[in-house]
């Protein structure tokens, strides 16, 4: 196989590379879908080889000088999207099945290191978090939403045992003035928790994660994005994730097993109804496989990696209702305006 090393000196590190490959086999040729592109690291990898051809989408506009870099350089072989990932059902032309897709989920490095886009409790600059294509900021989520929405929120997505404390000072601020910028919100957040809170993370983590998520509806993002990728891929053809986040894997845990082949019966005493008697993959062994300690040691952001992977079985594609049952209170947040 060929040499990595030169994928890694890219900004955003593509996780699992190595691991990745070895499941996609581009060596052998064929249609690749890459679904989150950040600085192209995959979809880079893949192309490299003679036989591949790749479509790949972002909705983040700042990857455009990856992509012009990609189509200058491979040229028939990629197609690029500036869409999300709960689209990609619409960019596929002529009805064509592809053989591997791969989700590469959360935040990346070209997003967390630009300090003007707010991402980073680091930052210094206005709280704002959209990945691209959003309907709102983190400013508005702040600022406009009502306490309940935000303790849910924070709650929620972002795992936070404070919810409450932090949303109940976040309007307390907000009356006296509107909260523009990170430090602001990393001050309230301070002030907020009880002073024995967990020394091992900042303890601004686990709200930005929950701001970041809402702003950009990235379980409905996911929900529809897998849904979506079974639609379109071959049989015999994998998808492959990588997740970051317990959320995350919970969902697409859920979703490779319970519509694989071998899922376990909800009771052995009942029978399974039609639907449940359908499958879109074959027997999915459950395995997570993870980063190996040298790549964390080279790369810290990879240790809370976790990837899965999935084959599509010769079943026709049906409508996984149970999959938006699962996780509805998710999707109803993320639906909530102000």
């Amino acid at each position: 196989m060929k040499s990595l090393s030169s994928s890694k000196n890219l900004s955003h590190y593509p996780v699992m590379l190595e691991e990745v490959m070895r499941l996609c086999k581009p060596e052998e040729g064929g249609q690749f879908l890459d679904c989150t592109f950040g600085s192209g690291g995959y979809t880079n990898k893949i192309l490299s080889y003679p036989r591949t051809k790749v479509i790949a989408l972002d909705r983040d506009i700042y990857t455009e000088k990856y992509v012009l870099q990609t189509k200058k350089k491979y040229k028939d072989r990629f197609k690029f999207y500036n869409k999300k990932f709960s689209e990609i059902n619409k960019i596929i032309e002529n009805n064509i099945k592809v053989d591997f897709i791969i989700f590469d989920l959360g935040i990346s490095s070209l997003q967390i290191l630009n300090l003007n886009r707010g991402f980073s409790f680091k930052s210094r600059s206005s709280l704002d978090m959209r990945m691209g294509l959003n309907s709102i900021s983190g400013y508005e989520l702040i600022n406009n939403f009502g306490a309940e929405t935000i303790n849910d929120i924070l709650k929620l997505l972002g795992e936070e045992k404070e919810s409450y404390r932090i949303s109940k000072k976040i309007i307390e601020e907000r009356k006296k003035k509107p909260i523009k910028e990170v430090p602001e919100l990393v001050e309230i957040i301070k002030k907020s928790k009880r002073k024995d809170f967990n020394k091992k993370i900042d303890i601004s983590t686990k709200s930005f994660q929950a701001i970041r998520i809402f702003v950009n509806k990235e379980i409905s993002e996911l929900i529809e994005g897998l849904i979506n990728a079974a639609k379109i891929l071959k049989a015999g053809g994998k998808i492959i994730i990588i997740t970051f986040h317990s959320i995350e894997d919970k969902i697409v845990k859920f979703f490779f097993n319970h519509y694989s082949k071998n899922r376990s019966k909800s009771s052995r005493y009942f029978p399974d109804n039609n639907d449940q008697q359908k499958f879109l993959f074959e027997n999915y062994k459950n395995k997570v496989i993870k980063p190996s300690k040298k790549e964390i040691s080279e790369n810290n952001a990879s240790r809370s990696a976790k990837l899965r992977f999935a084959t599509r079985s010769e079943e026709s594609f049906f409508d996984p209702k149970e999959m938006k049952k699962k996780f509805y209170n998710y999707l109803e947040l993320e639906n909530r305006n102000v």
